[in-house]
């Protein structure tokens, strides 16, 4: 399987060769090429549901070793930005696409609001008290 080609010098702080380096360390990660990426990127910008969402989450741990958190943020919740997407230090996952998960996943959100109604009813904001 191929890996990723690693970044230029200075451009990331993803810790790839100390990762290659360390013995039985976790490689997943590596095996998310430049292509794949692109991939990964543009099936969470096509979100179809909450449950798709959830799957995409357990793929990308599975698959990679990325644990992404989403939930609605410690303030009130007024647009896609409200929502808090977290992923996890993970060795070896580039900055950039560190921060073009989320990125991708709060398009996927606005292109269905319903998916963020549900995870927001699903974190009991929408219930009665």
């Amino acid at each position: 399987m191929t890996i990723r080609q690693p970044c230029p010098p200075g451009a990331c702080v993803c810790e790839r060769e100390q990762l290659l380096d360390a013995p039985g360390a976790d490689l997943r990660i590596l095996h998310l090429t430049r292509q794949e990426e692109k991939r990964l990127l543009d099936r969470l910008e096509d979100l179809k549901s909450l449950p798709d969402l959830e799957h995409m989450q357990h793929l990308m741990y599975q698959q990679l070793g990325i644990r992404v958190h989403i939930a609605p943020g410690h303030t009130e919740v007024k647009s896609m930005r409200g929502i808090q997407i977290v992923i996890d230090e993970l060795p070896g996952l580039c900055r950039k696409t560190r921060q073009a998960i989320p990125t991708a996943i709060r398009r996927g959100l606005e292109k269905r609001p319903e998916i963020a109604y549900r995870l927001l009813d699903a974190h009991d904001l929408f219930r009665d008290g």
